[in-house]
């Protein structure tokens, strides 16, 4: 099939489902399909149907993009995802910001520790800001905490990470000058709401912060007295309207803190300090 025509096909396809989007997903499929980039796509003049339908009835079915071409770009570092993590997201970016921001001497922050690390896209990219630092990674799922030293490998930052399959920072005896966390903070009642793409495919146990969406909160921020060194910070990930009760929780703590909004202006970091 002509790639014109097979570009059109997809996105047909993928509008019919619901996809949003769908002309530029279809680029991302297709690219994936023939195994190159999608500048490059535009040079191949033909492929074979057989190479894409099974991933177009996959992604008709709503399961990411992602989890379907197996990586996503996040802090333009390229990363594996698995369906053992949560998807990174442009809005997380906004913690890496923030930790730029609230350490403009790159060379103070010698330590890092990521909770709940995911892809490891948090603890990653900010070790490729903070040249001078070493950090730890911590996931419930053990799966997790392998892709994460995998992607660490793969960037060439496994000698300045170390992951550990944990739950949040249990085994951790030391203090962080800087501490990174996107929680799950999705209100239980709200879960069954999400799109299907969230709400099916990625894993309910990064999503669900329990009937206020605050739980994980209540865990971070109280760990953090033997955590944070005193001139640290710990950045939080934000949901919508979430930033008052956790705000709420860590001056309860006794530390101080401040938001950072992402683009949409929604607040999405709270960068807390001793």
């Amino acid at each position: 099939m002509k790639t014109d025509d097979a570009l059109t096909l997809i996105t047909n396809r993928l509008a019919e489902a619901g996809i949003e989007n769908p002309r530029r997903e279809a680029r991302y499929l297709l690219a994936a399909a023939a195994q190159t980039t999608t500048t490059a796509l535009l040079t191949l003049a033909d492929i074979d149907e057989a190479k894409f339908t099974p991933l177009l009835i996959r992604r008709r079915a709503h399961e990411p993009l992602a989890y379907i071409t197996g990586a996503k770009e996040f802090w333009g570092l390229m990363f594996s995802v698995s369906p053992a993590t949560l998807i990174p997201r442009p809005d997380s970016e906004t913690l890496i910001e923030a930790a730029i921001a609230t350490f403009p001497v790159k060379s103070a922050v010698k330590t890092m520790l990521d909770l709940g690390t995911g892809t490891g896209c948090l603890l990653l990219a900010a070790l490729t800001e903070f040249p001078a630092a070493f950090g730890i990674g911590t996931d419930i799922s053990p799966p997790a905490a392998e892709l994460a030293a995998a992607n660490a490998r793969s960037l060439g930052l496994s000698h300045r990470a170390k992951f550990l399959a944990a739950d949040w920072a249990a085994p951790i005896c030391r203090k962080f000058d800087l501490i990174l966390s996107n929680p799950p903070y999705i209100p239980t009642p709200d879960l069954a709401a999400l799109m299907p793409d969230v709400a099916q495919y990625e894993p309910a146990s990064a999503l669900d912060g329990g009937a206020g969406g605050i739980i994980a909160y209540q865990a971070i921020i109280a760990s953090l007295p033997a955590l944070l060194s005193p001139q640290g910070a710990a950045i939080l990930e934000l949901g919508i309207n979430q930033a008052e009760p956790v705000a709420a929780l860590a001056h309860a703590g006794g530390f101080t803190s401040k938001t950072r909004a992402d683009l949409a202006g929604i607040p999405r970091a709270l960068i807390i300090r001793p």
